[in-house]
């Protein structure tokens, strides 16, 4: 199952899931590039947002408008979804159009591996960055250890290159769980770290749960601004 949070109320860019890119919908655009890999449900806080997906036979479901983040909205339809616990749910962000489905398939083979190891099943991907993007505090780095599982996540660049032979790795938005662990995430209290760098990822870290990281190689990006927005529109435009 693949659930697309989407809300209204961006505070950078208010609206900006229904804008146009080549003509469709930005959430409806990132609902049919991920569709053929699995069932699609868009979890939304906004009935205009719920009459544009059915508009394109896109099954959408009206959630909580006070969700802290896309995480709490995806368990919210989750749990209303009559799914098993055991069944795979994937987190694609609804600025995400140009995804590939590729980075979702790999994905859900490594944690389909390891449904059956551990009874805490999270998963995301990453891949690799050069200096320049790493001293973005925009790009989420990430650190692993020998079994691909996440250390830390940071704004800052991490490692801190000491010895001038640092590898970087960028961390990927996409997030996969059971709806079990998934529910067991969203129950958990929050991270210090979490709260200071602003990312939720960390909270899994922080109560000693496991992230498994899957190395893929991706040219997509977020829609964050009018200025993503115009790219995402020139990108399109040549593709066609």
């Amino acid at each position: 199952m693949i659930i697309i949070p989407a809300r209204m109320a961006s505070t950078r860019f208010p609206n900006k899931v229904l804008a146009d890119i080549g003509g469709l919908p930005m959430v409806v655009r990132t609902a049919k590039q991920v569709m053929h890999l699995d069932d699609v449900v868009v979890a939304a806080d906004d009935e205009k947002i719920i009459e544009v997906c059915k508009s394109y036979n896109i099954k959408a479901m009206l959630t909580s408008t006070t969700h802290k983040s896309g995480t709490d909205r995806i368990n919210e339809c989750a749990q209303l979804l009559d799914i098993e616990d055991d069944e795979l749910v994937i987190n694609i962000q609804a600025d995400e159009p140009f995804i590939e489905p590729e980075v979702l398939t790999a994905l859900m083979e490594r944690l389909n591996t390891i449904k059956s190891k551990s009874d805490f099943v999270m998963g995301s991907c990453y891949n690799a960055i050069n200096a320049e993007a790493a001293e973005d505090p925009n790009m989420v780095k990430v650190v692993m250890d020998a079994d691909h599982n996440a250390i830390y996540f940071s704004r800052s660049q991490i490692p801190y290159n000491r010895s001038g032979s640092a590898t970087y790795f960028g961390h990927i938005g996409i997030y996969g769980f059971t709806k079990k662990s998934l529910h067991e995430f969203c129950s958990l209290d929050d991270a210090p770290i979490e709260d200071i760098e602003k990312l939720e990822q960390l909270r899994a870290i922080y109560h000693g749960k496991k992230i498994s990281m899957v190395k893929v190689a991706s040219t997509g990006f977020g829609i964050d601004t009018k200025e993503d927005l115009a790219r995402a529109k020139e990108i399109f435009l040549k593709e066609v």
